[in-house]
């Protein structure tokens, strides 16, 4: 698919986003669609206080569209990137998600590693400055941390080639169009095609055993993705732990008990 099917009107986003977090995702948009992958909605023009993009006309989610977007998604994930946490080119430093920093990478460094210092730990540390997890809690995460500093392969499995990932790929983020998926509002980076299908998975999506079949079939991914799917959901569940609080928190705890497991 091509990058911004629409139903051919604009729409304004306009955010209470910190400085340069509009112009970070709109290079993210670019470099989504340069993959040739995934259709992205287009970027009409970046403002210093709102985006103007493409419309979408939204449809109902069908089998035959959650299974091409599935393949689109592969191929977006084989496109690459320079690192494990590159951010699209013309992004100097960090990103965001959501009001969040998104911390990159200034230089190569293994998938364990990035995984826990600029995905894990740093909102570990803000949800129980603010109370979303306890002491315990938090231990079982920090062990978790150490197993993938230390490269254990059974967390670490997938994660030999930075894919390109769109970065905060829940439902919300899936428009279904008349011409098939179109995504938007991403948190693009260089990372694990995992993170992608766990945040699928995270707060469900039409069709998502399609999409899912469809994507890893495609990738050629590796057996007992599925096990993994707690660990890459690490991430996305201690950033809502610490924008919305302690549900999250439980959750995340959950999901770091089940990755000791592995």
């Amino acid at each position: 698919m091509s990058a911004g099917a629409t139903g051919g009107r604009e729409f304004v986003k306009r955010a209470a986003a910190p400085p340069g977090a509009l112009a970070a995702e709109a290079a993210g948009l670019a470099w989504l669609a340069a993959a040739g992958g995934a259709a992205v909605c287009r970027v009409r023009e970046v403002r210093e206080d709102a985006l103007v993009l493409d419309r979408v006309e939204e449809v109902p989610a069908t089998a035959a569209a959650a299974e091409a977007f599935g393949r689109d998604l592969a191929t977006t994930h084989a496109a690459g990137a320079d690192r494990f946490g590159a951010p699209p080119p013309g992004v100097p430093g960090d990103a965001w998600i959501a009001s969040l920093p998104l911390p990159m990478s200034p230089a190569p460094e293994p998938w364990g590693l990035f995984y826990a210092t600029r995905r894990v730990q740093p909102y570990l540390r803000t949800a129980r400055d603010r109370g979303a997890v306890d002491a315990a809690g938090a231990a079982l995460v920090e062990r978790v941390c150490q197993r993938l500093n230390e490269g254990d392969e059974a967390l670490c499995a997938g994660g030999e080639r930075p894919a390109r990932l769109h970065g905060d790929l829940w439902s919300g983020n899936v428009l279904w169009s008349p011409g098939g998926v179109v995504l938007i509002d991403c948190a693009a980076h260089g990372g694990h095609p995992e993170t992608d299908l766990a945040m699928l998975a995270l707060f469900g999506l039409p069709h998502l055993e399609r999409v899912l079949a469809a994507c890893t079939e495609a990738a050629g991914t590796p057996a007992g993705w599925r096990d993994r799917v707690p660990l890459h959901q690490l991430h996305p569940l201690l950033v809502h732990a610490t924008l919305f609080g302690g549900g999250y928190g439980a959750q995340a705890v959950r999901a770091a008990e089940r990755a000791l497991a592995l």
